[in-house]
């Protein structure tokens, strides 16, 4: 199908569809609406006493403090590999010397780049990830090392290449955030933009299931999203926005400068978010189901835009 062409610098189709630059290409959006409880301390004290009737037997709330130490750690043999190759800056490799397979070779990696290596056994491992599948071995370090926006465009002019990054408008699940992570360092995206509210950060969940790709691919944790998105195109990137209401993606030009946002798991780009969207894309659905998990759509996108960009 013959790519349809935009004039980039009106931001409208060559088919005459325009864009509001205050509303993008339509009147709604997939934006979620707050309540909030304003009958005082009574109704408070209810929430809070029937959160704890809710609560499983014996499950208590992580603190910040623990949130904090969790994203510290970077768990399983293949991530852990990563890390160290790629010369992320860990403070300490706790192993489990008797798993066997590859850990030898990784305590032997990490001894040769300076690492403290600690041998503990199964349970102290178990203990450190609160039962996650550790595989042997857990790393700690600054897991969460995030770049700005400029860094991130910088890579790109650096590379030669024109701006290709995944911007993530509160991805929630930290296996979505992930498995994007996984794809986009894979399809040779420059980054990923995540918003501090409302989104997984890099903790070891995503560094487990990123499967290392994410101590490779430069990620910029920022404050406000929209203003992110400003910053891009004032650079010159153009923003395509994943929503049901877009035009199929496969008759769209996707070889230039871009930002391509992955909505929420559940309610898909906010209102706000949608309007910073220069061109809106879709998946076609042909089945009962409308919607797919946002890191297979995400990355059914992302090799489209590899496969034109490698056309070109």
């Amino acid at each position: 199908m013959e790519n349809k062409k935009y004039d980039r610098k009106n931001r409208k189709s060559t088919d005459g569809r325009g864009f509001d630059e205050k509303k993008g290409f339509r009147q709604g959006g997939a934006g979620k609406s707050a309540r909030y409880d304003r009958l005082g301390s009574k109704s408070q004290a209810r929430s809070a006493a029937k959160k704890r009737q809710d609560d499983p037997p014996g499950e208590a709330t992580v603190s910040g403090a623990e949130q904090e130490r969790l994203e510290q750690l970077i768990v399983g043999r293949n991530p852990v590999t990563e890390a160290i190759k790629s010369g992320v800056v860990l403070d300490k490799v706790f192993v489990n010397a008797e798993a066997g397979g590859s850990i030898g070779n990784i305590i032997r990696l990490a001894k040769e780049k300076g690492i403290l290596v600690k041998e503990v056994n199964e349970q102290k491992l178990s203990a450190m990830c609160g039962g996650a599948s550790h595989q042997g071995i857990i790393a700690v370090g600054a897991c969460a090392e995030y770049v700005s926006v400029s860094d991130i465009l910088s890579i790109a002019k650096e590379k030669g290449e024109e701006p290709f990054i995944i911007i993530c408008d509160e991805v929630e699940d930290p296996h979505n955030l992930g498995a994007i992570i996984r794809t986009a360092e894979t399809v040779g995206a420059h980054g990923i933009i995540i918003p501090k509210r409302r989104s997984a950060s890099l903790n070891h969940t995503v560094y487990k299931t990123s499967a290392g790709a994410a101590s490779w691919l430069p990620v910029a944790r920022v404050a406000n999203l929209a203003a992110a998105i400003d910053e891009l195109k004032e650079n010159g990137v153009w923003i395509y926005g994943t929503d049901g209401s877009g035009e199929d993606y496969r008759g769209v030009d996707l070889t230039g400068p871009m930002g391509l946002v992955i909505g929420s798991e559940g309610f898909g780009m906010g209102k706000l978010i949608m309007s910073k969207c220069d061109f809106l894309l879709r998946l076609p659905m042909k089945g009962k189901i409308t919607s797919l998990n946002a890191s297979v759509a995400g990355g059914i996108f992302m090799y489209e835009i590899l496969r034109q960009r490698e056309a070109k």
